[in-house]
Order: structure tokens, then C-alpha cells, then sequence
């Protein structure tokens, strides 16, 4: 028996388009229409505006819209044994696992996202191809800087001050370094500031006890308990996101295939990479849907 696991995608993947057929599906309409009820903006919209789509508070609520509405539809023919989802993927992950419903998820998400939008002044800088343990070296040496995004041996995300995560690119020899186009120094202390704001909002919100196993960012363990969940996702903001230690994980729970769920291929990626004897699948439309349940 096949031991499956779905990976929602996170920030970087989005794309214009990316509503593909879920625009025009019908049983979808009412769903994007409660959604624009809560966002105050029209998900179809901002998904064919490309400046919309580098703005973080409309590219977050529009990547768990369209990563959860996928899932729904998978979910009416198979129920994977794990859920992980990459920085807001994890709010998707955790509401296929049913933790809460689709619409506070989306509320949540959206508070986050405006949250983490006005955190400006710090830079990330995606690194391949690296010595780790140089690199380490050099981030626990530097001051303003930390290792935001660990998604595997050869690729990181680190976050800081401009000087601090340029002195890292400076200091380390690397194949490539990217500078990200986000709004601030996600996932590091320098998102205190939202973090303090965020988090009376999101305790405040009911998480149920996990249908599904999930695995978090800050603790890629599996868990079911809502009162674990929730604290951990309490820590996400600030913490890192540990995406290698989530497949390895997944690969020593016995999953044989990942499927990916959301525009985009980076998690799939990732697994190809670093674990290439699991099997991937990338769900991004609809159409995609009758065959998801063969691993390929």
C-alpha cells in the first residue's frame, strides 16, 4: 500500500493565472465568492494581475484559496497520511487536516499576510550550491542575520538586515545567490513586531484535533493535537521554516509519494533532489485531479 503525503506550496510559487480552471469551475464560484466576502478583494482578479501577485498581501490569500479548494476536490476520492505545507502552505495543510474551516483559515491567512507585508527594511537571499557547514559558521558569527529557510542541503534562505545577509553572500562561496522579492525578513526576529501583532488573533482561533498527521515548519514532527498545532504555528513567523527535516522525516514515516498541491513544482523540486526514490505529483488544476490518485 502506497503511503501517501500532500505538500502545499508557499510564497515564490505564485504565478498569473495560477486560478487556472477553478475560474470557471461552478461548484467553486460560491466558494470564491465567500472569499471575497472576507478578503474584500476578488481572488479571479488578483490572480491575473501580475503587480497584485508580488504584493504579499494579496499573493498569501490567494495561494491558500486556490491550495485549499485543490485539496477539497482531491479529498472527495483519497485521504492522504500526511499533510506538510512550506511557510503559509502550512495554513493550507492544516486546513485539509480539518484543524479549522475554510473561511477562518482564509481570515488568518489574510491578517498575516497584511501583518507581514509592513514588516519592511530587512532582505532574504536564497543560496545554492554551498558549503553548510561554512555557511552556518558564518551566519552564527554575523549578527542580524539567521537561516530563515532551510529546504534542503543545497539550498537556504537566509533573512536580515540588507549588510548582514549581504556579508553572508560576501563571505561564503556559493553557485548561486538570489536576492527574494519580498517585504521584509520573513521567518527571523526581525518579524517580532508583526509577530506581537498576529499572535492575540491567532490564539484566539478554535484549532480542532488534526484528521490527518501534520508536520510543521518550526517542528517537522508528526502531530494531531490542536493545542500542539496552534503552538506551534504561534512560533512560525519568527521561527524558521525547516523543510529539510520535514522530508526527511516524511521519508522515515515509510512515504512512498508526495503529491504537491498549488501552482508550482518547488516542493516536488525538492524532493527529487533530496529524496528521489519518493514519487511526486503536482496538482494544479482540476483537470489534473482524476488521475491524483496513482502515484507516478
Amino acid at each position: 500500500m502506497t503511503t501517501t503525503a500532500w505538500i502545499f506550496p508557499g510564497q515564490g510559487s505564485q504565478k498569473v493565472g495560477m486560478l487556472a480552471d477553478l475560474a470557471t469551475d461552478g461548484p467553486t464560484q460560491a466558494r470564491l465568492a465567500a472569499a471575497e466576502q472576507i478578503l474584500g478583494w476578488s481572488v479571479i482578479e488578483a490572480c491575473e494581475d501580475e503587480a497584485k501577485l508580488a504584493d504579499t498581501r494579496y499573493t498569501q490569500p490567494c495561494l491558500y484559496a486556490i491550495a485549499a479548494l485543490l485539496s477539497d476536490r482531491l479529498r472527495a476520492t483519497t485521504t492522504p497520511d500526511f499533510v506538510a505545507g512550506h511557510s503559509v502552505g502550512e495554513y493550507v495543510a492544516l486546513y485539509a487536516a480539518r484543524v479549522f474551516d475554510f473561511a477562518t483559515g482564509l481570515q488568518l491567512v489574510k491578517q498575516r499576510a497584511e501583518l507581514m507585508a509592513q514588516a519592511a527594511g530587512g532582505k532574504m537571499i536564497a543560496l545554492m550550491g554551498f558549503d553548510r557547514a561554512a555557511v552556518e559558521e558564518a551566519i552564527a558569527s554575523t549578527p542580524d542575520v539567521v537561516l530563515a529557510n532551510d529546504n534542503s542541503e543545497g539550498q537556504i534562505v537566509i533573512a536580515g538586515t540588507p549588510t548582514a545577509t549581504e556579508a553572508i553572500v560576501a563571505a561564503v562561496p556559493c553557485k548561486r545567490a538570489i536576492s527574494l522579492a519580498v517585504a521584509g525578513a520573513f521567518h527571523s526576529p526581525f518579524m517580532a513586531d508583526a509577530d506581537a501583532q498576529y499572535r492575540p488573533i491567532l490564539e484566539a482561533v478554535a484549532f480542532q484535533t488534526a484528521q490527518i498527521p501534520v508536520l510543521s515548519n518550526v517542528e517537522p514532527t508528526p502531530a494531531l493535537d490542536g493545542a500542539v498545532l496552534k503552538e506551534r504555528l504561534l512560533a512560525q513567523m519568527v521561527g524558521s521554516v525547516r523543510w529539510r527535516e520535514i522530508m526527511a522525516t516524511l521519508a522515515a514515516q515509510g512515504v512512498d509519494h508526495v503529491t504537491e498541491i498549488g501552482p508550482g513544482n518547488v516542493l516536488t523540486g525538492l524532493f527529487k533532489r533530496s529524496h528521489s526514490g519518493i514519487s511526486r505529483q503536482n496538482i494544479q488544476t482540476i483537470a489534473a485531479i482524476p488521475t491524483a490518485t496513482t502515484p507516478g
